[in-house]
């Protein structure tokens, strides 16, 4: 393996292994922590560990304060509404294009995701679980052939995928989700646009309502 590989592989597992923590409170939202505090945590190298955090600053997992040291933010209701609001279309828009671009070896890998995904609802594995989600969501934009896609939806996708695994226990489970996401898959695996917009738009009004009643519950 190449110094520069190595390198590369080394700030994706940094990536990996913070977004776990942040999305399942490992790193409790609002605390200050510091890159040495991280490297260490994850037996790495600060360099990969700084590159990791820059990518997860866009995404606005975190906020870099120079000086001070990362925040991670807190997880709020009113953000969560407005990220949907901006998801609906691009997501829909993502799906449409993935539907009539897809490659053959992208539509089995999406056939594989939709299955493996019901069988860890079935198994109650939020960890797993969240690692399918992130995999679909990459695979979709991969699928629809627009790097400027992926700019736009991935601080959209963690954020969302932080916020309903801080609230799932009180008001879902991974089974109904599980359905949902598949169903967007086979519609791309089918060829049909229209459809995968339809379930597109079904995922997302099923998260607006989650979200919603989590403002009821507080």
């Amino acid at each position: 393996m190449t110094a520069t590989k190595e390198a590369i592989n080394k700030t994706e597992i940094a990536y990996n292994e913070l977004e776990k923590k942040i999305i399942f409170r490992e790193l409790e939202p609002g605390t200050m922590v510091s890159e040495k505090q991280l490297a260490e945590s994850l037996d790495l190298g600060r360099t990969p560990v700084r590159e990791a955090l820059q990518r997860l600053s866009y995404e606005r997992m975190v906020e870099i304060h120079p000086r001070r040291g990362i925040q991670i933010p807190l997880i709020s209701i009113e953000s969560q509404l407005k990220i949907l609001e901006v998801r609906r279309d691009i997501e829909a828009l993502c799906v449409r294009y993935a539907a009539s671009r897809a490659s053959t070896e992208e539509k089995q890998r999406m056939q594989q995701l939709a299955e493996q995904l019901e069988v860890c609802a079935e198994q109650k594995d939020d960890v797993q679980y969240a690692v399918l989600l992130k995999n679909i969501h990459r695979l979709l934009v991969k699928a629809a052939d627009n790097e400027y896609l992926q700019l736009a939806m991935a601080p959209l996708q963690g954020l969302s995928r932080r916020f309903w695994f801080a609230f799932k226990n009180e008001h879902a489970d991974l089974t109904e989700a599980s359905s949902l996401h598949a169903a967007v898959l086979r519609a791309v695996i089918h060829t049909d646009a229209e459809e995968a917009v339809a379930a597109s738009h079904r995922l997302n009004d099923y998260l607006t309502d989650f979200a919603y009643r989590s403002i009821k519950s507080r």
